[in-house]
């Protein structure tokens, strides 16, 4: 459920936007994460340009890249239907040359194809549409979280959320010199300072980002009211979901939630009702009317607001949504799949794992 803007984390990141299925669960593995305490090390008086700031070269190369298990884009499930944007207001039609069936107002709509002749082109919902109202194919986003399968990290990991040249120092210029270091990447955060009041982080010798540059995971005690030992949380400031199994987290991805105008919920939830693909569509009348065919692997759990793939952006570890929460196709099969132990298909209204939402800190 989603707009075609980007609405960026209030805190004043600036974007640059630019299988995982046949992989077994490790049950029962830990993941745990060091102290990740902000040093305000470069508050007034302290020169951050002390080239003893951070850590050593030596003691970075102990622990070079974030012992965690990327998951890869399983092309099987991105590449199985043809994604279209309808560009203009429309009508469907029973046929090609048809006759009009209902009609589709302008708005953020994309359907997905099962046929194309002469100049039409044939909907999931068995209609068709005029071809010159659809955008090119849509590219889906390859971007997938990471397993978190290791014992205790021995420094935080995070995304980074943006291409970017890392300052030499805190609050520094970004170095020339040094190859950029790409959207998604994962770092360990090796060290945090304060500098103008932005927290900026290590993540390499000599080598330092700001707060807004990166998406931070932030594993949580279990809440005592979560009742299910399969249960994630969603923390909405640093964009980030995390799966668990009893305390032991073993998923983490990044995600898109609902914008300033139409804002996740804080809360704890469950997954209620869930769908291999559905249609979902809102605001009717309004400038924000939304269309969007088989959305896939979608999991309901407060009201309308879903946990699901979204096949139209690559805008994660941003807030962009109508109220959901958006993950790439990857991640929402596997998380879809992995939940499912918690579905007792014999007990009538019987609830998924619980959602918990909340946010680590505050936008500004």
């Amino acid at each position: 459920m989603n707009t075609d803007q980007m609405l960026r984390m209030s805190f004043g990141r600036q974007a640059l936007i630019a299988t995982v299925l046949a992989l077994i669960w490790a049950v029962g593995a830990t993941a745990t994460f060091a102290d990740d305490t902000v040093v305000d090390t470069c508050s007034a008086g302290v020169d951050c340009e002390d080239d003893d700031l951070g850590l050593s070269l030596e003691e970075i190369e102990l622990h070079p890249s974030p012992a965690v298990q990327q998951i890869y884009a399983d092309d099987s499930i991105l590449f199985d239907r043809r994604y279209r944007r309808v560009t203009a207001a429309t009508q469907f039609f029973d046929a090609p040359n048809g006759s009009p069936t209902n009609a589709l107002d302008s708005g953020f709509n994309f359907v997905t194809l099962t046929n194309e002749e002469g100049g039409w082109a044939r909907t999931s919902n068995g209609k068709w549409l005029p071809g010159d109202t659809l955008s090119t194919e849509v590219a889906t986003s390859r971007f997938a979280g990471v397993r978190l399968t290791g014992d205790t990290l021995p420094y935080p990991v995070a995304w980074l959320l943006v291409h970017v040249r890392p300052s030499i120092t805190p609050g520094g210029p970004n170095n020339s010199d040094v190859p950029v270091l790409l959207r998604y990447t994962t770092v360990y955060l090796y060290n945090s300072v304060r500098v103008d009041d932005w927290v900026w982080y290590q993540i390499g010798y000599q080598q330092w980002v700001k707060q807004t540059q990166v998406a931070v995971i932030k594993p949580i005690e279990r809440p005592v009211d979560v009742d299910t030992e399969r249960w994630v949380s969603v923390d909405l400031y640093e964009q980030v979901l995390i799966a668990y199994e009893q305390d032991t987290p073993v998923f983490a991805t990044l995600v898109s939630s609902g914008m300033s105008e139409w804002p996740t919920n804080e809360g704890l939830f469950h997954v209620y009702v869930r769908y291999p693909r559905t249609i979902m569509a809102g605001a009717y009348g309004q400038p924000d009317f939304y269309y969007l065919q088989e959305v896939p692997w979608t999991m309901y759990f407060d009201d309308d607001i879903a946990l699901h793939g979204a096949y139209w952006h690559d805008g994660f570890g941003y807030r962009r949504s109508h109220g959901c929460v958006n993950l790439s196709i990857t991640d929402a099969k596997l998380l879809y799949d992995w939940s499912s132990t918690e579905f007792d298909y014999s007990v009538p209204e019987d609830v998924g794992p619980a959602v918990y939402v909340y946010s680590s800190g505050i936008y500004r």
